[in-house]
């Protein structure tokens, strides 16, 4: 392997534009970690944010943007029984994934299910990890709850809405467009609410209420969320899209025995990753296998045109998931 790679980096903290092709030493893989020949890497409204200087990676994280990749294995370091070298994987990554190679924990990594590619594989671990984090363990959805994601057209939307419906769940979604909605009630929600065209906290009263609500838009959603809910609801807050202040009246969360909670992927340990990668293995790779799930794909950029994946990305006129092609790329 050469020494060196390329990659992407972020030149200043600004628009798509700072997104600057560059050359980087290739990294080695310390204890318990592997290396990646990067296939394709995902690309998440994270990056976005690292690129506009508001998510610092970890201290010991690369620079780099990209917290997903799919790819063969070319180096394992100390204390690493799989995944092997030439073993095809798709990884979490602590970041660094806009480059030819990732290092990234070997517990963070998950085998190509059986029937997908590498492009297809590389879509899986960020919106998958936080999907089964946020909607499951932390949201405890169970079988027959009505459900709500917003956005329900992105990458953590489309993947929620699979599941939950895989699981047994009703699923509602919100999103933008005719064409949008389409995708949701194609990919299984009861019902996919145009929020241009109506109020979902109408739509969600009228069936009872959400039970589950996963929302990553904030701003004055947070109490029109509230409102949507069933008593003893849960709202799951995994971004802030609209901002993350507004004004609450808690006398309806402590009179409904409302639970309102959240979390981000990125800064929870290692050990935190590498359970909800078990838990990912055991229930969900199964579903992926026998097609009952399955990544939506988007589109597709070189890794030098990265910062038009980001203005692609910014547009929100995508459907499902962005990547860039990195081998040959």
């Amino acid at each position: 392997m050469a020494e060196e790679m390329r990659a992407v980096e972020i030149s200043v903290p600004g628009g798509p534009e700072v997104l600057t092709p560059c050359t980087r030493p290739r990294p080695e893989p310390g204890h318990g970690q592997v290396v990646i020949r990067v296939a394709y890497a995902g690309v998440n409204r994270p990056d976005a944010l690292q690129r506009a200087g508001n998510y610092a990676p970890p201290p010991d994280a690369s620079d780099l943007p990209g917290l997903e990749a799919s790819g063969e294995v070319v180096a394992v370091g100390p204390g690493v029984d799989w995944p092997r070298v030439g073993d095809a994987v798709c990884a979490l990554l602590p970041g660094g994934g806009y480059a030819e190679y990732a290092a990234t924990p070997a517990a963070h990594c998950l085998p190509v299910p059986a029937g997908l590619d590498l492009k297809q594989a590389a879509c899986l671990p960020e919106t998958f990890f936080t999907v089964w984090t946020n909607v499951f363990d932390r949201g405890g959805l169970q079988a027959g709850e009505r459900f709500l994601v917003h956005g329900g057209s992105s990458g953590i939307g489309t993947t929620a809405i699979q599941l939950a419906n895989a699981f047994g769940a009703r699923v509602f979604a919100t999103a933008g467009s005719a064409e949008k909605c389409a995708a949701c009630t194609d990919l299984g929600a009861e019902r996919s609410i145009n929020y241009r065209e109506a109020d979902f906290v109408d739509v969600l009263k009228a069936e009872g209420g959400a039970n589950l609500i996963l929302d990553m838009v904030g701003g004055d959603y947070l109490p029109r969320n509230v409102r949507a809910l069933a008593d003893d609801g849960r709202l799951v807050q995994i971004a802030f899209l609209q901002g993350p202040k507004v004004e609450l009246n808690f006398a309806q969360v402590m009179v409904r025995r409302l639970t309102i909670t959240g979390s981000t992927l990125r800064p929870q340990s290692d050990l935190a990753k590498a359970r909800i990668a078990d838990a990912l293995r055991a229930h969900v790779w199964p579903l992926l296998e026998a097609g009952r799930v399955a990544p939506v794909m988007d589109r597709e950029f070189a890794l030098d045109a990265a910062s038009e994946a980001h203005a692609r990305m910014e547009s929100s006129a995508h459907i499902g998931k962005i990547v860039l092609k990195v081998a040959g790329g």
